[in-house]
């Protein structure tokens, strides 16, 4: 058996990208290395990792992508699911998200915003899929 156990961001500030995660989502934090390059939150099944730059670089010596703000967003999004989307929108703003893409209903009902996240990351805040 095949479990998807986490997805890892590759951040300047693991311990500040996980201070974002924990006041805009209300997720707790689940671990942090003792010289926070590396640190994981607790958010269900699936949990939401952070590494350094600088681990990520020991990692991958032929190097990698940075995410930044500067840049457009990369082709991957992590999907939050709320009943409220624009309270959601409003608490990740003011915690240093960027507004990208307003809430807006689908024609299939499902409500959807984006924001980029403090290193520049996709965040898509949406209503449950009904059907």
């Amino acid at each position: 058996m095949i479990k998807f156990g986490y997805t890892i961001l590759y951040v300047e500030d693991v311990e500040k990208s996980i201070e974002f995660y924990e006041n805009v989502f209300g997720f707790a934090r689940k671990f942090i290395s003792p010289d926070n390059d590396y640190g994981e939150l607790n958010t269900g099944e699936t949990t939401i990792s952070f590494a350094s730059k600088k681990l990520a670089s020991h990692n991958l010596s032929e190097g990698f992508i940075e995410s930044s703000l500067e840049d457009k967003p990369f082709a991957i999004e992590l999907g939050f699911i709320t009943e409220d989307v624009g309270d959601l929108v409003q608490k990740a703003t003011s915690f240093g998200a960027v507004l990208v893409t307003e809430p807006k209903k689908k024609r299939w009902g499902q409500v959807v915003a984006y924001v980029r996240d403090t290193d520049g990351f996709l965040l898509e805040i949406c209503t449950p899929m009904h059907g």
